[in-house]
């Protein structure tokens, strides 16, 4: 059997009555779902009511724990083992979903609705060729046999904007970077040509140009076949810029909905109102200044890094691939350097080689006059003290055994810094600093919200005093109500401590409302390098030009908003114009 052309229905149909073009492909009515938590049950989702038609797009926007993720999971019969569908009904094309059984639930998964989950790293098989796992959706529903999957795999991989794909269907989730790992996942979706797909959070992971890629080919397939797509959300400048409907969700209640533009024009609840207000944008709120932090003329820079590269493995032609390519900066006390770039750029790998995880090839690293990358047992473990790293994932980085009091204070132990009755001061000193209470040191991270496992995270980064705190994608996985609460707090801990921050981030917007210099890096090279405002105002370089336009902004009238970008028109391709760029050594891992 041959596979269907993407974006096209599969050979699955409907079992019930005959559809009405006016009625909705998805109807979700008064949908209550609970989760069975130490003995209690918890509503997640309360008496919730919203539908999707063919060809229509419809973002479900709201904060960690709205009920978005878990709306999600119960239109596609996903629901963990401790959630119930306390009450309600979910309508698919006719049929009840939550009345299907099990293989009628799994004939309906790939084929009729696809997921796109947000996390990657635990989405895909680690021990599975990325093509293989692309193609098993095919596989599984008898679309295509076992070479024209594989073919067919590596047409989708390269229709989201892969590089290289039959390289890298041969490759692991591992030898791919974070951005190259979500596409992966947007290509697995895609496979059956779903009659809805369900994104949840799509392009948390991905940079301003990939993302605007990426969603523009969705946008083309709705055109084109009538996909219709669920778009789960907290980034509500993209849910305005493309979804036809917007629905606000908070503590598992719709407290509002409506057109995009009416929405984000003029909301009604204080809450979407709220949201708007929290959402990072080119021209909004800088945290801060020019001026209000200026090094005396002179001061040496904290950290000086000069020429760094790093090279891994081999291209085709036997040459070898930067990663990293004469990368150099000054950071002064007390200040944030952002680090710009697409997913494989080198901002990861040069941090790993400013925190001396990666050894550089070429280069240097001075912290106040100290080279660290000749440091070795002792001299290292003592630099370690005065660089920190805050991480993109704090779920993933906090060791879900232990408390949160243990979790800060394991630097302090690690480092042997004073007996227990200090450890514990400096733990209850740090969780004040970073606004967490104190009854929070007694539980385990499954127990905290996505905002404070953030804020454990930072605490346990500077809970050692540093000098530097590296933010590897600190905020990308939060919320904009979060985010912003985030980002006040490293701003407020900066002045209050002096700390100096090298703020890694894909997010255009995130990175100009917290940066006093901006670092543009591509293909492992820096392209441009200036003052925050300077670089945002006026881009000296084509790329960031392109990555300023590529940022969600959905109505020139909205606030902080630039003209919508026309969506390409039916047929036409979604793909850029020019050839994607050639992979450097950062896409893949070593």
């Amino acid at each position: 059997m041959n596979a269907p052309t993407l974006g096209t229905e599969p050979t699955t149909t409907a079992t019930g009555p005959e559809r009405s073009a006016h009625e909705p492909l998805l109807e979700i009515e008064d949908l209550t779902v609970g989760y069975r938590v130490g003995g209690t049950e918890r509503l997640a989702v309360r008496g919730l009511s919203l539908t999707v038609h063919a060809g229509e797009t419809v973002a479900v926007v709201g904060e960690s724990g709205s009920g978005k993720s878990t709306t999600a999971h119960a239109v596609n019969g996903m629901l963990p083992a401790n959630a119930r569908v306390l009450g309600g009904r979910v309508g698919f094309a006719g049929r009840d979903v939550l009345g299907l059984s099990p293989a009628g639930l799994r004939r309906l998964r790939g084929a009729e609705i696809a997921l796109v989950p947000q996390d990657p790293g635990s989405s895909l098989n680690p021990t599975t060729r990325v093509g293989r796992q692309v193609a098993e959706t095919l596989r599984v529903h008898r679309l295509a046999g076992r070479r024209a999957a594989l073919d067919r795999a590596v047409e989708l991989l390269a229709r989201v904007g892969i590089d290289r794909p039959e390289l890298r269907a041969r490759q692991f989730p591992h030898e791919l970077s974070g951005g190259m790992r979500q596409r992966v996942l947007i290509a697995t979706a895609l496979a059956a040509g779903p009659r809805l797909l369900i994104a949840d959070e799509p392009t948390s992971a991905l940079d301003a140009t990939v993302s605007r890629r990426v969603l523009d080919h969705l946008a083309a397939l709705r055109a084109e076949h009538g996909i219709a797509l669920l778009l789960i959300t907290h980034d509500l400048a993209m849910a305005a810029e493309r979804a036809d409907r917007i629905v606000v969700l908070r503590d598992g209640r719709l407290v509002e909905q409506g057109p995009a533009r009416e929405l984000v024009t003029a909301p009604r609840h204080p809450y979407t109102r709220a949201l708007l207000a929290d959402t990072p944008s080119l021209r909004g709120r800088r945290l801060v200044t020019a001026t209000d932090r200026a090094p005396a003329p002179a001061e040496a820079p904290l950290l000086r890094v000069r020429g760094l590269v790093k090279e891994f493995g081999r291209a085709a032609d036997g040459s070898r691939l930067r990663a990293v390519d004469q990368v150099g900066f000054d950071l002064a006390r007390g200040r944030t350097l952002g680090v710009l770039g697409e997913s494989g750029s080198g901002k990861s790998t040069t941090a790993r080689i400013l925190l001396g995880l990666e050894r550089p090839d070429a280069g240097s690293v001075e912290l106040d006059g100290t080279e660290l990358t000749t440091l070795r047992g002792a001299g290292l473990r003592a630099a370690r003290r005065r660089l920190q790293i805050v991480q993109q994932n704090p779920y993933a980085s906090l060791d879900p055994r232990y408390t949160v009091a243990r979790i800060i204070a394991e630097p302090l132990r690690a480092h042997r810094i004073g007996d227990r009755r200090e450890q514990a001061t400096r733990v209850a000193e740090t969780l004040a600093a970073v606004a967490l209470p104190a009854e929070l040191a007694d539980r385990r991270p499954r127990e905290l919200s996505g905002g404070q496992r953030q804020r454990v995270a930072i605490a346990r980064a500077l809970v050692l005093r540093p000098e530097v705190v590296v933010c590897d994608e600190p905020v990308s996985a939060l919320d904009v109500t979060v985010q912003a609460q985030i980002l006040d707090l490293l701003t407020r801990l900066q002045r209050e401590l002096g700390v100096a921050y090298v703020f890694i981030s894909h997010d255009l917007a995130v990175v100009r409302q917290i940066s006093d210099e901006v670092l543009v890096m591509r293909r492992g090279g820096v392209l441009e390098h200036g003052p925050a405002e300077e670089l945002f105002e006026r881009p000296g370089h084509p790329y960031t030009r392109e990555l300023l336009a590529s940022v969600a902004a959905p109505f020139p009238d909205v606030p902080g908003a630039t003209p919508q970008t026309s969506p390409p028109a039916p047929g036409a391709s979604p793909e850029p114009t020019s050839p994607p760029p050639a992979a450097t050594e950062s896409e893949t891992a070593p």
